[in-house]
């Protein structure tokens, strides 16, 4: 029976609980969701917002690329919780460390993707998530990025200097009416960066909420890391969970 995928559809993968360890010892929670049965035509990597302002591997944006994307474009999708951070799943080790440290909690998920042979790996940061991807993740084998609501709080012009030397394409979703850096500032900040594709979204805010936007949000990104699968549907034809806390 064909339904209308809504906010809190969980659509089939196989999904994997993941204890990262990173260069520092420590152990982070994550979670792999992979297609049901097809191998994946891509994998991304999530890097949450803010923890101290409630982000995690949970935040709904990245929960629901987990729930739909396996099924939907067959996109392995690997999220998990930087150092000291809690979800539903656990609590990373470690505490907070202004986008320092975090930096190898996102070596450990790169190095995850690659020991599983997973291929195509994009990172997806929301936010905070965006400056450690900015300071850490322009690294091999990683094809490039997808920024969500990009703030620059801790990344510098030799980051971004970095990335537009590495040529690695870097595409940024920029709400229009976001909290921090709006469309315009941020086309002027990321010129440094000549590949840069920076997108405006008319109407989002800076958390994204509402289903209009993540369906925006999705579609951009799958048009990006697995082109072939885009746009996504809306509406799904097998079975469909709904998950109970939204």
């Amino acid at each position: 029976m064909t339904q209308t995928i809504v906010a809190n559809s969980v659509l089939p993968a196989r999904r994997d609980p993941l204890h990262l360890r990173t260069a520092d010892g420590l152990s982070l929670v994550g979670e792999l969701a992979l297609p049901m049965s097809a191998a994946p035509v891509a994998t991304i990597v999530t890097v949450h917002p803010l923890p101290t302002h409630g982000g995690m591997m949970d935040s709904h944006v990245l929960r629901k690329m987990a729930w739909r994307l396996p099924a939907l474009a067959d996109v392995a999708i690997l999220r998990f919780n930087t150092r000291g951070t809690t979800s539903a799943a656990g609590t990373s080790e470690g505490a907070f460390d202004e986008c320092r440290g975090e930096g190898l909690d996102l070596q450990a998920a790169i190095d995850e993707v690659a020991r599983r042979g997973l291929p195509d790996p994009w990172l997806v940061g929301w936010s905070f998530g965006t400056d450690v991807i900015l300071r850490h993740g322009n690294v091999d084998p990683v094809r490039g990025a997808v920024l969500l609501s990009p703030p620059l709080r801790f990344t510098g012009e030799s980051e971004l200097a970095g990335w537009n030397a590495s040529g690695r394409p870097l595409v940024c979703l920029v709400p229009e009416l976001d909290d921090y850096l709006v469309p315009a500032a941020a086309r002027e900040r990321f010129a440094a960066v000549s590949q840069a594709d920076v997108r405006g979204i008319d109407g989002a805010k800076h958390l994204w909420v509402g289903e209009k936007h993540v369906r925006t949000v999705l579609d951009e990104i799958v048009g990006v890391v697995a082109p072939n699968r885009f746009p996504l549907p809306n509406d799904w034809d097998g079975p469909m969970d709904r998950w109970s806390d939204l």
